[in-house]
């Protein structure tokens, strides 16, 4: 190992390989894991298994085509119009397909979806669906029931091995820029090589980078980051979901109040009691997410402030319909039975990152990426409600199909770097800038401001990697002058021909490096 400054490069030596290292322990990876099997494989886990993912706090659920009247090709319908323009046809309708069998999987695992009196599956209707179709768990308890269960099943299987306490700090790649492991940081920033013949990436999402977001902290893409060194092929960064009804009592992260709250009836209002959402869209309070977030910012910023009335959509049945937002608003003095819940929009979900093929295969010999840290252009612009959970779990499957019994090469001796991490007065400073220049709306001047802010900050404390992740969306979110989805520039409020950005780190930068 060699230091410089801030900078620090491990060499790693081709031996003692793993032969699937899956970095990144929420429902992308743990699931992946457990489809793998018999193959052998490491799961590298910043926290316990369960409580550092993202999965874990996602309530509305898992959206799938089970409903007699529904249809793999209706959900693909509506996957592809609500990504304005820029979903993939072909992985829309591939997703949508696979994804009953993937909730037969969780159910064979032991995840207890909500069922009607009749014991069929209770399916919810969220924004932008034509069908219910979302399953769910005691209302908003889906990602934590579905995480307790791949927990336990992680537990029981031999051919899994666990790495707590340590996170992803940097790629591994030999001369011919194939990846062949990862450099480990621990919770004491001890550095450690961990080695693989095929690395898997499901580290999750960006949503961290910004003040207000319903994410962990962690979230900051680092997988972004990595990637983006190594040379990996990104796209559609400018694409960040802000959650439209994240409950405001000042905290970090915003709790979360789920969507299916308005698909249950709940309704949208300002401060004396006009509800405002009609005067946005014609869906009222299921429009797409973008739609929504923008009305409640403008609300917000008119100075009428917004909230979610759900006291006759829910009322006295809030407690068991919806545990999680009632425990959140009653620990801030809110009783949602009987008050309305202020709101704000929050970065929730990122829909751009690492380009995959249809199998979860990167650009870059050895990694394959799955979950939120990609771009699988199956949301598009804007993702559709619920798509998220039924993607990790689509592609897992697919990238445990094509390695479960695929010769893995071994590997050759490799080199990675690890940059110093941003101090918390600096990574603070940047995540206001975020929130406030490259949030809901945004603009040149604003885009400028953050960019130049970054530029700063990478002089004083280096290239850190939420510096570098924070600037890619940033000047995505500048070379797209159009309003798409998630993507709203108040200077080019039109919407121009559908294009994806694509972003590769020019190959002589990357060998120089």
């Amino acid at each position: 190992m060699t230091a410089g400054g801030s900078h620090q490069t491990l060499t790693a030596q081709g031996s003692a390989a793993s032969d699937v290292l899956i970095v990144g322990a929420g429902l992308a990876g743990l699931f992946l894991a457990l489809k793998l099997a018999p193959r052998p494989c490491v799961v590298i886990s910043p926290a316990p298994l369960g409580q550092a993912a993202s999965s874990s706090w996602a309530q509305g659920g898992l959206a799938a085509a089970l409903d007699p009247a529904d249809s793999p090709a209706q959900h693909a319908a509506d996957t592809i119009a609500a990504g304005a323009g820029l979903v993939d046809p072909v992985v829309a309708r591939l997703i949508a397909e696979e994804g009953p069998a993937r909730v037969r999987d969780l159910l064979e695992l032991g995840v207890p979806f909500d069922r009607t009196p009749d014991g069929a599956l209770a399916l919810s209707l969220e924004a932008a669906h034509s069908h219910p179709r979302v399953a769910r768990v005691a209302g908003d308890l889906a990602g934590k029931a579905i995480m307790d269960a791949l927990v336990a099943a992680v537990g029981a299987a031999s051919h899994i091995t666990v790495i707590e306490g340590v996170r992803a700090a940097g790629l591994i790649q030999d001369d011919r820029l194939t990846v062949t492991g990862v450099i480990l940081r621990d919770m004491e920033g001890r550095l450690s090589v961990q080695t693989a013949r095929e690395t898997v990436l499901c580290t999750g999402g960006s949503g961290g980078l910004f003040q207000v977001t319903t994410n962990p902290p962690e979230a900051r893409g680092d997988s972004i980051a990595m990637a983006w060194e190594a040379g990996a092929l990104l796209a559609d960064l400018e694409f960040v979901q802000f959650h439209p009804t994240a409950i405001d009592i000042g905290r970090d992260p915003a709790p979360l109040a789920t969507e299916a709250l308005r698909g249950e009836g709940a309704t949208l209002h300002n401060r004396d009691g006009t509800r405002f959402m009609p005067r946005y869209h014609a869906l009222g309070e299921l429009a797409p997410r973008d739609e929504v977030a923008r009305a409640v910012h403008m609300e917000r910023e008119s100075g009428r402030g917004a909230f979610l009335d759900c006291r006759k959509a829910v009322g006295a049945h809030f407690p068991e319909h919806f545990p999680t937002v009632f425990a959140a608003c009653k620990s801030a003095g809110i009783d949602p039975r009987t008050d309305m819940i202020p709101i704000a929009p929050a970065a929730h979900y990122h829909m751009g990152g690492i380009v995959p093929d249809f199998w979860g295969r990167s650009s870059l010999d050895g990694l394959s990426v799955c979950g939120e840290c990609t771009s699988t252009g199956v949301h598009g612009a804007n993702r559709l409600a619920s798509n998220s959970l039924l993607e990790a779990v689509v592609f897992a499957h697919r990238i445990a199909e094509r390695l479960r019994e695929a010769p893995l090469p071994d590997i050759r001796a490799g080199l990675g770097h690890v940059p110093a991490e941003l101090p918390y007065p600096a990574l603070q400073t940047l995540r206001a800038a975020m929130s406030s220049k490259c949030g809901v709306v945004r603009d040149a001047g604003g885009l400028g401001e953050v960019a130049g802010l970054i530029e700063g900050l990478r002089a004083e404390h280096g290239a850190a990697r939420s510096l570098t992740s924070a600037g890619l969306i940033v000047q995505s979110a500048i070379n797209r002058h159009e309003s798409r989805g998630g993507h709203y520039r108040s200077d080019f409020p039109d919407t121009g021909e559908p294009h994806r950005q694509f972003l590769q780190r020019p190959m002589e930068e990357k060998v120089s490096a």
